[in-house]
């Protein structure tokens, strides 16, 4: 009986191992794998730390690492921080943003500020203008600007004229001008802005300041016009210009009839005879 007992038993054991064998082949070949894709290769590009401004000369402390994809990496980035020591910055670039080798001066020059961001042949000059007249806090390095200046020929003694004597010139630099107060500094009430001129703008620009008052006028940054003035004199800007009525609806005129209207009554018959004023 027992002999019986622990054959059947090792029967329904073969019987389970074998349905459970069976099982496992018949998941396994049902079973789709997966496969993952392989990861995109990535390369990492230097990118601004925080805003930098142009003229920066950039040390390694200015960039961090950041990963692109190979087939979206930037055209002349860079992913040896080192490579960009010493660099210096001809525009600005935003925080986060690739620094590209379009963006930096050449090589040969390795020190920053605004000679290394002056284009050949140009000049950089300053000059002083009021808060008023440097648009108080508006004109920011990139701005253009037109230039005017305010004329008085004392030995003719003619009026003052003001007259437009530059156009659409750069904006390199502009701040406040810091003065000595005893031991403190402070804020004079006097901006210097450093514009981007020609030798020969330059000439205009320094007879222009040493001669009369200065102005700016901030241009539109798509606006590259030129425009020619006349300049505008004290008569000029006080004449009363010729203005037009307004025009209004036709009115019909009312006019007097030149003659004397009669009626002449003959019998059952009515005539009207008309008679000139003033006639005989």
């Amino acid at each position: 009986m027992n002999g019986k007992v622990l054959l059947l038993f090792g029967a329904a054991i073969l019987i389970a191992l074998f349905a459970a064998l069976y099982s496992y082949k018949h998941l396994q070949k049902g079973t789709t794998v997966v496969e993952k894709s392989p990861v995109s290769d990535t390369r990492s590009v230097a990118v601004a730390l925080t805003d930098l401004s142009w003229g920066t000369t950039l040390d390694r402390t200015m960039v961090k690492m950041v990963p692109y994809l190979k087939e979206s990496l930037p055209p002349g980035s860079f992913s040896d921080p080192a490579a960009l020591a010493g660099r210096v910055l001809l525009s600005p670039v935003k925080a986060n943003e690739p620094v590209l080798e379009s963006r930096l001066a050449p090589t040969t020059i390795r020190s920053g500020g605004i000679a290394a961001v002056v284009t050949p042949n140009n000049r950089a000059m300053s000059v002083k203008v009021d808060r008023i007249s440097g648009i108080a806090g508006f004109i920011h390095p990139g701005n253009r600007v037109d230039v005017l200046v305010t004329l008085q020929d004392q030995e003719r003694d003619r009026a003052p004229v003001t007259k437009t004597v530059l156009e659409n010139i750069l904006v390199l630099a502009a701040g406040p001008q810091v003065e000595a107060d005893g031991k403190r500094e402070r804020p004079a009430q006097v901006d210097v802005i450093t514009l981007e001129v020609t030798p020969g703008e330059a000439e205009r620009l320094a007879l222009a300041a040493s001669e009369g008052k200065i102005q700016l006028a901030l241009r539109n940054y798509t606006d590259s016009k030129g425009v020619v003035t006349r300049g505008i004199t004290i008569p000029t800007l006080l004449a009363r210009s010729e203005r037009r009525p307004p025009k209004s609806a036709p009115q019909q005129a009312v006019t007097t009839p030149s003659f004397v209207s009669v009626q002449l009554i003959k019998g059952s018959s009515i005539s009207e005879l008309n008679f000139e004023k003033g006639g005989e």
